[in-house]
């Protein structure tokens, strides 16, 4: 009797239909990707085989397969929102168990833990002291509230033209307070090792033979060692000192930190006709810096910058691949973790193989198509219809049979 192949057929329109809404319902859900029901047609097959009169015993559900297409990306405003541009999934980390997710929508813990709202935790290959990335090792991604630490000045630039027809100045000695007892100055901003904020003045002054200068410098208005003579040749390239370099003496400061050790780039000085130009002006160090952002170069590199005008690599995103997506066990809230169908699963970092690049400030959307959805909703609709038109013709046969006499 065909009840049973009807009611088969009701039991898989109705799976297609739970299917459907399923998507429709997650229609806007970060990250989500939907879902196709496949179907497969059934046989009472004997010890020998299908007879070449079997009519087929109806329809079963063969599997709910989830189609990972790109969804769309939307930009944001907030740096720890990611997308990836391509193949790949987030690794995050569940209370140790490892998982992954195509849904970037990241926040800061309590602890500092770069976490989604499920509370996984985000993981990086974490950096090492050379440079780079240890690759064969995931850490969770944790920012730090401390000071990015201070970097005492070490070596200063100075780029500079002297006017090749200065004259030599008219008073004598060297004295900052007197601007006729110098031809020109410059100052910068240098800082001790604790960070400390200090100026270095340089004094410029002609000396009375060809082509040749002193510079004298001074570090919040007192003389740092004696005054530095500097040679040029006709053509008004720097001929002395031969290495374009002045290593300064020691200076002590009042703030507790070690000693200044100053050494001056002068390669770039010249003296040609003209005015007076300061060119460059340049030093290595840096005061004491708070986190002021966040940054995650399409590479995954995670960078954070601090008011110190410096940037501390945290890690990089370990981006994972699997060769059979579809056979990842989804657990729910964008979550999906491996399996022996999907295979093991293959992490590296962006942009590599065959896995995309990351997109900060923006998140991808759910792939529902709700056109396509409400289509395949209206086609399994009528499948139940029909199916249940089935029954109903069924049981009038039935009944026209009972009623025979």
């Amino acid at each position: 009797m065909p009840f049973n192949v009807a009611l088969s057929g009701i039991n898989a329109a109705s799976a297609d239909l739970n299917t459907t809404a399923h998507n429709i319902a997650n229609a806007n859900t970060t990250g989500f990707k939907e879902s196709r029901t496949e179907f497969a047609d059934v046989y009472a097959a004997g010890a020998m085989g299908l007879s070449a009169t079997e009519q087929g015993s109806g329809v079963r559900v063969a599997g709910v397969t989830q189609q990972f297409s790109q969804g769309t990306v939307n930009f944001t405003e907030n740096p720890l929102d990611l997308a990836i541009n391509g193949e790949g999934f987030f690794t995050v980390s569940q209370g140790g168990t490892m998982g992954y997710t195509r849904a970037g929508a990241f926040q800061v813990d309590r602890d500092g833990f770069v976490v989604n709202s499920a509370g996984q935790q985000l993981q990086v290959f974490p950096p090492v002291g050379t440079g780079g990335f240890a690759t064969g090792g995931l850490t969770s991604l944790q920012l730090s509230s401390t000071d990015n630490a201070p970097q005492a000045s070490g070596n200063l630039a100075l780029g500079v033209n002297l006017p090749a027809d200065a004259s030599v100045p008219a008073v004598t000695p060297l004295d900052p307070a007197d601007p006729d007892s110098y031809n020109h100055t410059t100052s910068m901003t240098v800082y001790d090792s604790l960070g400390a904020a200090h100026t270095a003045s340089f004094f410029y002054v002609k000396d009375a033979a060809a082509n040749t200068w002193n510079v004298q410098a001074y570090v919040d208005g007192t003389a740092v060692g004696a005054a530095q003579s500097l040679a040029y040749d006709s053509n008004g390239a720097l001929v002395t000192p031969a290495n374009g370099s002045l290593t300064l003496p020691a200076h002590p400061v009042t703030t507790g930190a070690a000693d200044l050790n100053l050494t001056l780039d002068i390669g770039d000085t010249t003296q040609y006709g003209g005015q007076f130009a300061v060119n460059n002006l340049t030093q290595d160090g840096y005061t004491t810096g708070r986190l002021s952002g966040l940054e995650v170069t399409s590479e995954g590199v995670v960078q954070a910058r601090f008011t110190n005008g410096q940037a501390t690599q945290l890690g990089q995103l370990a981006i994972a691949n699997f060769n059979n997506t579809q056979g990842l066990n989804a657990q729910g809230d964008n979550f999906w973790t491996e399996s022996f169908t999907s295979g093991e699963a293959r992490l590296g970092v962006a942009g590599s193989g065959d896995l995309g690049l990351v997109q900060s400030g923006a998140l991808e959307a759910s792939n529902v198509d709700l056109t396509a959805q409400l289509v395949n909703m209206i086609t399994a609709q009528r499948s139940f219809q029909a199916n249940a038109q089935m029954i109903s013709a069924a049981d009038t046969i039935t009944q026209t049979i009972i009623n025979i006499r």
